[in-house]
């Protein structure tokens, strides 16, 4: 007894046709009938009657059909089941941060996953957030954390939230702080050179935007750097930036001052299309994240306020 055969007495059992069986299962009737011959002498039983044309189940097939039907129903689960797994113990996930995230606390959500799930390939892409959104819409990426700045995902994005961070302005720890006080206020860089982002950078136009609400335009001593050039473009002296607080923490050399209320944050969403299916190495990525950044809420570094519940 075969699954094939079993397939195909389901399909007679459905069709009560010969023909319309073997057109529904993709072979030739006189394959199929043999099949089904081969099945009954094998059984010792006949399964159909043939009277006229008309197929009926014998006793032997009602007797046989909700057997066959659990057959196959478990080789159908165990395929899938079998599927998931080999799912997770290989593959490939595509995953894109803005480089602040990727070079702090997004390596170890990626440590997290490679331990749980090694035979699948990671692959990350770093981008400004415009960036990060073009390659998901482009079907590029499978997730990406990215910059929320409106109250609306993209279409056709869906997002969560999962981290709120202050924006600081950054400037050498071995020169005199940009000011005297506490908080640094926005009005306060209209004469100040700035050390700006590419085009492409969320922060460019966030920064971009807070200056002509305080009705200036921003003096550039030098733009069109990655998050590593406009750091080390603020440590020699070039400028002042406004930069992430998370990306200071492992710059001793540079001086992080907090702007004055209500100050600028961004939020960190988790972002994925919401048109298409995820695959299983995407899906447990997705968990992973929001487990660690649930788990790991208390020991985020300052100026990093978890959204997660």
């Amino acid at each position: 007894m075969t699954l094939q055969q079993l397939r195909y007495f389901l399909a007679v059992a459905r069709t009560r046709h010969f023909t319309r069986a073997a057109e529904e299962a993709g072979v030739a009737q006189p394959s199929l009938s043999k099949q089904i011959r081969a099945l009954e002498e094998e059984l010792g039983a006949e399964l159909f009657t043939r009277l006229r044309g008309n197929i009926a189940l014998t006793a032997a097939g009602e007797a046989l059909l909700p057997i066959a039907e659990r057959i196959l129903s478990d080789v159908d689960t165990a395929s899938l089941e079998v599927g998931e797994l080999a799912g997770l113990r290989r593959g490939r996930v595509r995953v894109g941060a803005p480089p602040s995230l990727c070079a702090s606390i997004f390596a170890d959500v990626l440590r997290r996953f490679h331990d749980s799930y090694p035979g699948i390939r990671l692959v990350v892409e770093e981008g400004g957030s415009q960036d990060l959104v073009g390659a998901l819409n482009r079907g590029e990426l499978d997730l990406a954390l990215i910059i929320v700045s409106e109250p609306r995902t993209p279409d056709p994005l869906a997002s969560t939230p999962i981290l709120r961070e202050d924006l600081v302005v950054a400037s050498p720890a071995a020169a005199p702080p940009p000011t005297r006080r506490r908080h640094l206020r926005l009005a306060e860089l209209r004469d100040r050179p700035l050390v700006m982002f590419r085009q492409g950078y969320d922060l460019r136009q966030a920064t971009l935007d807070a200056c002509h609400r305080e009705g200036f335009e921003p003096t550039f001593a030098v733009e069109g750097g990655e998050m590593d050039a406009v750091l080390r473009f603020v440590e020699v002296g070039l400028g002042l930036a406004i930069v992430p607080s998370m990306v200071l923490a492992a710059r001793p050399s540079l001086r992080g001052t907090p702007l004055a209320p209500p100050g600028m944050s961004r939020t960190i969403a988790l972002a994925q299309r919401a048109d298409t299916t995820p695959t299983n190495a995407g899906r447990a990525f997705r968990a992973t994240l929001l487990d660690h950044f649930t788990t790991t809420a208390g020991t985020l570094p300052p100026g990093v306020h978890p959204l997660l519940p």
